[in-house]
C-alpha cells in the first residue's frame, strides 16, 4: 500500500518514516500529558471493564494500574450506588457525553470522597463504540469549603440579626434629657457592642472570655488600685457576651457618674464563678463611694441591664447597701 499525505501525493520512504517518528513523538506526549495529569483518565470497555489507568487514578483512588487494569469499574464505586455505571454505559452506548457529574467514589483504604465525571465514548477506526473514557476529579475539599462557606454565611447572618436586635433594644432604652446627652448615652452602648464583637474576631465567633469582657469595659476605670477582678476561665457564647458586655458598661457608667467611681477612695470588685454545667455567677460589688440609695423609680440603666440578661434567660439582683451597690447576675452558660 502506497501512502500519500493530504494533497493525494505518494511519500517518499523518508517522508514516511519522519511521519512516523511525529506520529510517535506526539504519542508519547500525549501518553506524558496523560500520566503526569492530577485527575484520574481510565479507559473501560463496554462491559465496564478497565483497559487503561494512569498515575492519577492510583493517586486518587489508591490502586495501582496493575492491581485496577482488568478489574471491572464498580471497584471503586461505592455498593449503593452500582446503578450508576449502569445509567452511565447506556448513555455511553447511545453515543452521549456525560459531562461534570457529581457523585461519590470509594477509595482503596475505604473512605469516600466526592468527584466529578466526565465520560466519553471511545470509537474505533470504523466510528463504532467501544468503549468509554472516563476522568475524574477528586472535588472533595472544594465541597467541604464549599458547605463551610454556607455554613459560615448562615452563622454570619444569625449573628449580624442578633447584633443588630441588641444595637436596636439598646436605642429603644435610652433616655436623656438633651439630643447630646442622648447620643452619648447611645454611642457608650453601642460601643460596647463593637468591643465585644473585636474579642469574637480573635476566637472566629465562638465567644469571648469573661475576663476578656470584663477588662475591655474597666479599662477607662482602672489604675491598678480601684478596681479589682477575679474569676476563672469561662468562654462566653456571643449572645451571652453582647448581655454582659452591655450590662457591665451600664454598672461600669453608673459607677462613674453617681458610685464608687465617682470618687477617689472609692473601689469596685468584680469577682465570677462557674462551676461545671452550672450557670455564671458575676458578682459586682462597690465600695467607699456615695451611700447607695434604692431609687424610688427603675432608671434607664437599670432596664438595660435587666433585659439583656433576661433575654439570655438569666437573673438580676440589685442591693443598695450601705457601702455602694452590689450587684449579682446569674446567667446559663
Amino acid at each position: 500500500m502506497t501512502l500519500k499525505n493530504n494533497l493525494g501525493i505518494a511519500l517518499t520512504p523518508r517522508e514516511i518514516e519522519a511521519a512516523l517518528r511525529e506520529s510517535e513523538q506526539q504519542l508519547r506526549w500525549l501518553a506524558s500529558i496523560i500520566d503526569s495529569s492530577d485527575d484520574a483518565i481510565v479507559s473501560k470497555n463496554l462491559d465496564g471493564v478497565i483497559s487503561s489507568w494512569n498515575n492519577g487514578a492510583q493517586r486518587v483512588f489508591g490502586y495501582s494500574a496493575n492491581e485496577a487494569i482488568g478489574q471491572p469499574i464498580t471497584l471503586v464505586i461505592p455498593q449503593d450506588r452500582q446503578s450508576e455505571e449502569r445509567e452511565i454505559l447506556t448513555r455511553i452506548r447511545r453515543g452521549e457525553r456525560v459531562d461534570h457529574f457529581e457523585t461519590v467514589r470509594q477509595r482503596k483504604d475505604g473512605t469516600l470522597i466526592v468527584v466529578s465525571l466526565t465520560v466519553s465514548p471511545v470509537k474505533d477506526e470504523n466510528g463504532k463504540i467501544v468503549g468509554a473514557s472516563k476522568i475524574a476529579r477528586d472535588i472533595t475539599e472544594q465541597k467541604k469549603n464549599q458547605e463551610l462557606i454556607v455554613t459560615l454565611a448562615r452563622e454570619a447572618e444569625h449573628r449580624s440579626k442578633n447584633l443588630l436586635a441588641n444595637a436596636m433594644a439598646t436605642v429603644n432604652l435610652s433616655q436623656s434629657d438633651s439630643p447630646e446627652g442622648l447620643k452619648e448615652v447611645i454611642g457608650g452602648r453601642i460601643q460596647a457592642l463593637a468591643n465585644v464583637c473585636s474579642l469574637f474576631a480573635e476566637t472566629r465567633w465562638i465567644g469571648a472570655e469573661v475576663s476578656a469582657i470584663v477588662t475591655q469595659e474597666l479599662a477607662p476605670y482602672s489604675d491598678g488600685k480601684r478596681t479589682v477582678i477575679d474569676g476563672p476561665q469561662t468562654l462566653l457564647a456571643p449572645d451571652a457576651a453582647q448581655a454582659i458586655a452591655v450590662a457591665l458598661h451600664e454598672l461600669a457608667t453608673n459607677a462613674a457618674k453617681y458610685g464608687a467611681l465617682s470618687t477617689p477612695d472609692g473601689h469596685v470588685r468584680l469577682e465570677w464563678s462557674h462551676a461545671a454545667a452550672g450557670p455564671l455567677r458575676l458578682r459586682w460589688m462597690e465600695t467607699g463611694g456615695p451611700v447607695a440609695q434604692e431609687p424610688t423609680r427603675t432608671g434607664f440603666g437599670t432596664r438595660i441591664v435587666e433585659q439583656m440578661i433576661v433575654q439570655q434567660k438569666g437573673q438580676v439582683r440589685f442591693d443598695w447597701r450601705q457601702e455602694g451597690l452590689f450587684c449579682e447576675i446569674t446567667l446559663p452558660v
